[in-house]
Formats: C-alpha cells, structure tokens, sequence
C-alpha cells in the first residue's frame, strides 16, 4: 500500500456496514457502523446541526478499503467534552475564523476508543499521516482527533500532532465478585458514605429495573426520552440525540443498550442509558423527571456497578469529568486527544499551554492516586486501554 488513495464520504452508509466495521474492534460499540449511520439517518448530526459528515477512507490499488476514521467538519465546539473555545477565540483575535475545523470524534461520546480503523500498522501510520495533512492543507483553521486509545497514540504522536491530556474517572472490577465484595474493599468512610446514600434511595421508595433497549415497547420509548430530554431542557438546550434514535439503536442487533430505570409507585421517574461493549459498561445519559436525594448516583453509578458485578464485565466508563466519582469506587486515568493547527502562532502559544497543562494533569493524576477510597495501597496510575 504504497500510494493509498483517499477520499471523503459525506454519508456512511456509502460504505457497507461490513467494510468500515472489518476496520474497527468490534468491541467497542460507538465507532460501529450501525451507531454513527444512525446518528445521519435521525438528523442528529449534519450540516444544520454544525456536525457535518466527511468521513475519510483510504483504498489501495484494488479499491479495497484499508483505513478509515469518523470525521466531521464543525461550525462550533459542541457537544466534544474537549474543549478548546478560547483557541478560537485566539484564532479570531489573530485575524482568522477557527470555524469550519475538522474532527475525527464520536459524536456526543467522551469515551476513549479506536479513531484510526486499519486493516494494518502501515494503514494506520498513513491515516495519521494523512490527518495532519488535512489540517494544513484544507481550507480549516485545524484539525483534531478527539480520545485516542493506546493502539492510535504512537503513530499520532510519530505524525507530530500537539497532544492533551485531560482525566476520566472509571470503574474497575479489581476481580471482585459481587457487590458485597466491592464494598469490604473500600475503606471505611466511602464505604459508608456510599451505604447511606443507597439507603436513602431505598427509604424513599424507589426500585429500579434494567430493561435492554429492543425489549421496550413505543409508549416506553416516549417515556425514555422525555426522561432523558429533561437534562437538556433545564439548561435551555435541546437533546443531541432524538427519540427516533436512541429506539432505532435500541433495538439494532448489532448494539447492546441497556436502560436503567428508576421507579417510584409504578412510575418512572430517571433512567440512565448504559451500553454494553466487549468487557465495557459505557454510560451515561441520565435524566430525572423530579428530584429525590442520591438518586443520580444511584442511578448512574451503582446501579451500573452491580451490572458490571452480575455480568462479569471488567470496566464501567461512566462518561466524562467528575472528581466526585472517586468517592464512589472509581479511579483516574489519562485521556489524550491530538490537534494540528494551521497558524503557526497558535500552534506555538497552544503547544507551550498544552506542555505546562499535562504536568498538571500529571500531579492531579498522583494526587488522586494517593487518596484512593480503596483500603489497598494505591497502584501505580493507569492508561486507558481499550
């Protein structure tokens, strides 16, 4: 594959599911075909909504796909969880639109996972290569790739592309068996900071269900996404994704999406959106039609632990940010995105932030290591693999 050829495609399904999925692990669940097609089908994204589709692929001399990423050119920064406003604030101080730019993301997911689709190390090496090339040659201020796993890390940082740190907050089994075991390994004032607010859940008369996605009937998709619809309407902003969408990935047999369902006098009153992908717990999109105290974390978080606890799974990654999560049984671990920029000024004032950001990030990642709500001595800090 000497010479690949690239080209853009401005709607996945131009491509068989079964050539882009051949590229990417199958285990993680948000680079599939059947997610991304459908978040263009249900008009999450698009050109009117800022997301607009451009995936990359590249062929050898026999048309053969080799490689592909998810790509998108962005009219705004929404909806990344990596967040770079004031560089486009400095870009349009220094005389230039940062808007369109171009990002390799899923959209709407902060969750580390293959970006790179390759049928091979060289294809991904030319990938890489190619994506720093379209960040100075296209007419974008720039060009980004949002939580890189570790298998795209070297040849993005062999491309020479500016790295970020920033920090998660994950779930790990730790080889416990049940939620009881879990709960001895904390020590003793998580422990029972943790108990007092299940108990409080409990005593407000709250159960809870876990319902996979295709078991729902339609009334009970209407209900999930008003639920879930309400985060975004308290802030004054619309929902990313639609009803039409979050039933149509519901039910794809390629996808496995829980829901867990909080119920109080037979009615349903918060859910959480769970995906399951390989030995991963994906959350969460959460929402709550009235306010009852710890249910969020009861929702969100140990209903997820006992999901992972009853299915064996070894990791739950419940979404983005969120220091509060290491008192709740969670542990941090460095995220990483990759950004070219095309001004050389603002390539050389955000590569100096970005030096001094990641040995911050580097101390916070200590710091939380040597507070561990475990009773174990703390291990040295890990990376995410996925």
């Amino acid at each position: 594959m000497a010479n690949p050829r690239f080209r853009h495609l401005q709607r996945l399904d131009d491509i068989p599911a079964s050539h882009w999925d051949a590229l990417f692990d199958p285990a993680y669940p948000f680079t599939r075909h059947a997610w991304l097609s459908r978040l263009e089908r249900h008009g999450c994204v698009g050109a009117s909504q800022g997301w607009e589709p451009h995936h990359l692929i590249a062929e050898d001399d026999a048309g053969t796909c080799v490689a592909a990423m998810p790509l998108y050119l962005k009219h705004h920064s929404y909806g990344e969880f990596v967040f770079d406003f004031a560089w486009a604030d400095a870009s349009h101080r220094l005389g230039h639109a940062y808007y369109p730019k171009l990002l390799c993301a899923v959209p709407f997911v902060p969750s580390s996972g293959p970006r790179l689709g390759a049928r091979d190390a060289v294809a991904r090496k030319a990938l890489s290569a190619h994506l720093r090339q379209l960040g100075e040659q296209e007419p974008v201020s720039s060009s980004h790739l949002l939580f890189a796993d570790n298998e795209d890390t070297p040849v993005l940082r062999e491309a020479g592309l500016l790295e970020r740190h920033d920090m998660q907050f994950h779930w790990r089994r730790h080889g416990h068996t049940d939620m009881r075991a879990f709960l001895a390994s904390l020590n003793s004032e998580k422990r029972k900071k943790l108990q007092r607010e299940r108990r409080r859940v409990a005593e407000a008369g709250i159960g809870f269900e876990i319902w996979r996605g295709r078991d729902l009937s339609e009334p009970q998709w209407d209900r999930i996404h008003a639920l879930y619809a309400s985060t975004y309407l308290e802030r004054g902003q619309l929902p990313y994704f639609s009803r039409e969408f979050l039933a149509d990935v519901g039910r794809c047999p390629d996808l496995d999406l829980r829901l867990v369902v909080a119920v109080h006098r037979q009615n349903w009153v918060a859910m959480a959106m769970v995906v399951v992908g390989g030995d991963t717990l994906y959350g969460r999109h959460w929402g709550a039609s009235e306010h009852y105290h710890s249910l969020h974390f009861e929702c969100c978080y140990y209903q997820g632990i006992e999901l992972c606890l009853r299915e064996g799974l070894q990791r739950f990654d419940a979404g983005a940010q969120g220091a509060h999560k290491v008192g709740r049984g969670f542990e941090p671990l460095l995220t990483r995105s990759f950004h070219v920029l095309r001004d050389p000024r603002l390539r050389e004032a955000v590569a100096d932030y970005l030096s001094r950001e990641r040995r911050v990030m580097a101390a916070r990642l200590q710091d939380f290591m040597h507070h561990s709500p475990y009773r174990r001595e703390p291990e040295a800090p890990v990376e995410i693999r996925v």
